[in-house]
């Protein structure tokens, strides 16, 4: 059984940052690119960070039986949908592979893979901090959509709330004040987890 290694956090808690870190560090990790029907920002390209689709293509998706699971966003901008599919992407056995996500994904991809193969690696940060950092990124947006931050910053608190974490049975967090610090604890704890697999 290869494991399922599923990054979350808040918004701007630095998963991003951290996912592509670790990637580098640890490359025998397989990565699985998510979905979404929300416009490209600047410096994205297309089956990097997501395969940007129509909702008509996701739509179709959904008929075939392959979405996992599918979270839609009422934005100021319309509705932004981020989705996983099972698209062969995720083998039964091999190495292991890296996920990254929200807290409901992470319920969804856990569900249906199995408890026993899908690990949380949950990320957090001060929320001043995820807060400033969240401004200075749709800062340099050619167009900074700044409703939309407020909005995602406000659906975190719900989404992220104490008792969904607890729920969820995520009983370990990796604090990212020192990016180098969390980044060792993160990989070191794959490398104990797959280590006895």
């Amino acid at each position: 059984m290869s494991y399922i290694f599923y990054l979350m956090g808040k918004s701007s808690s630095g998963k991003d940052t951290l996912y592509k870190k670790i990637k580098r560090k640890m490359p025998e990790l397989k990565t699985v690119i998510g979905y979404t029907t929300r416009p490209v920002r600047k410096n994205e390209v297309d089956g990097r960070e997501y395969y940007f689709v129509t909702e008509d293509k996701m739509n179709e998706m959904i008929k075939d039986g392959i979405v996992i699971e599918n979270r839609a966003y009422q934005t100021v901008h319309g509705v932004w949908n981020y989705f996983t599919a099972d698209d062969g992407q995720i083998e039964d056995l091999g190495d292991p592979y890296l996920l990254i996500g929200t807290l409901q994904s992470f319920v969804k991809i856990r569900d249906y893979y199995g408890k026993d193969r899908v690990m949380p690696i949950y990320i957090e940060v001060e929320d001043g901090i995820r807060l400033k950092r969240a401004l200075e990124r749709e800062m340099k947006q050619e167009k900074p959509r700044y409703a939309e931050l407020c909005r995602r910053f406000l659906a975190d608190e719900e989404d992220f709330k104490e008792e969904n974490i607890l729920n969820c049975g995520i009983d370990r967090r990796f604090y990212n004040i020192n990016m180098e610090k969390c980044l060792k604890e993160i990989c070191q704890f794959i490398k104990e987890i797959d280590s006895g697999r």
